[in-house]
């Protein structure tokens, strides 16, 4: 008998299309032995709650819970795990498509490699399903991570989570989510980084969705500044603002405070404070910040070239990063 999987879902007044093709693309995966713990987070669209009832009755895998009021998709995570009791765990976005085999190759790889963490890579689709962008890891430069103790697991956010499985030692170090959870994935690759490892799949295994409604949903740098500039303005205040909230602060220093807080490993915890001072020192510089030599100590990588310029330019060089913003 195969172990247990639990595939961990959340649903807030989901698009119907795509979260019937999502559910369908788990409940058909290759590996069959699964739960698939859905939990609905007070969806104001009843066809959503409808459309869970439906499936649930039609599958016992499913097991279906309802938030009696909003907590947001943080905490409605760390709600399923607390409910999870299988030996491996992964998160699922509610819109996906994932491919057929993506369990069964997430799980091989894991006991093959006896790591507590793998994440795979992904092709970007649209809202009709197609492939928009291939390889994932190369459009995005996603670090690529094998074995454990690597500060880049540290500093960066490894793998997003649909893309993740995890284990139950991991998830059991994870809970209860502190305060300053701000990302459960990066959180899982942390824990996973502190203990027996990470590694990742090149090949993709499942389609992540772009549309409209996303959240996050992949978009690029200057998808993210022209969105910016239609809501607050072109002014240099403007950017200041992008720069030191929706970036230093969202991307990289809440992670750093985040990972502080379940650090067990004393080199970590040192290694921790001395990134978060590095961005608080970022946050301050105006015009043009000379120490390049604590980027690439603690953020240069592996597949991060692209990702590390555009990074130089907003960090050490705002004032170019400013033109940048203007000429998007």
């Amino acid at each position: 008998m195969k172990e247990k999987v639990d595939v961990l879902l959340t649903t807030y007044n989901t698009h119907i299309p795509y979260l019937k093709e999502q559910i369908n693309s788990i409940l058909n995966q290759t590996y069959k032995d699964i739960n698939l713990l859905i939990s609905d987070d007070d969806s104001e669209q009843k066809e959503v709650i409808k459309t869970l009832e439906e499936y649930k009755k039609k599958d016992s895998r499913i097991k279906l819970y309802k938030q009696e009021k909003n907590i947001g998709y943080i905490k409605n995570f760390e709600f399923l795990l607390k409910k999870s009791k299988a030996p491996y765990i992964m998160f699922s976005d509610h819109d996906d498509i994932w491919y057929k085999d993506k369990i069964e190759k997430s799980i091989t790889k894991l006991k093959k490699e006896n790591v507590d963490m793998v994440y795979c890579n992904a092709n970007q689709i649209n809202e009709k399903g197609e492939i928009v962008k291939r390889n994932y890891f190369k459009y995005k430069n996603v670090p690529k991570i094998k074995g454990r103790n690597n500060c880049l697991a540290i500093s960066r956010c490894i793998g997003i989570a649909c893309s993740q499985i995890i284990t139950k030692s991991v998830k059991e170090k994870m809970l209860p989510f502190t305060e300053k959870v701000m990302a459960h994935d990066w959180l899982a690759a942390f824990v996973a980084n502190e203990s027996k490892g990470i590694d990742y799949i090149e090949e993709p295994l499942f389609g992540y969705r772009l549309h409209n409604t996303n959240i996050f949903g992949g978009r690029s740098l200057a998808q993210n500044l022209d969105k910016w500039k239609k809501e607050y303005g072109k002014s240099i205040e403007s950017y200041q603002k992008y720069r030191n909230e929706k970036v230093i602060d969202k991307a990289y220093l809440e992670g750093a405070e985040m990972c502080l807080q379940y650090a067990e490993v004393e080199e970590d915890k040192k290694y921790l404070q001395d990134l978060i001072e590095y961005y608080k020192d970022l946050k301050k510089t105006k015009c043009v910040n000379f120490k390049l030599g604590k980027y690439n100590y603690f953020l240069s990588g592996k597949n991060l070239l692209k990702k590390e310029i555009k990074e130089i330019v907003i960090f050490h060089f705002p004032i170019l990063g400013y033109i940048r913003f203007l000429l998007n």
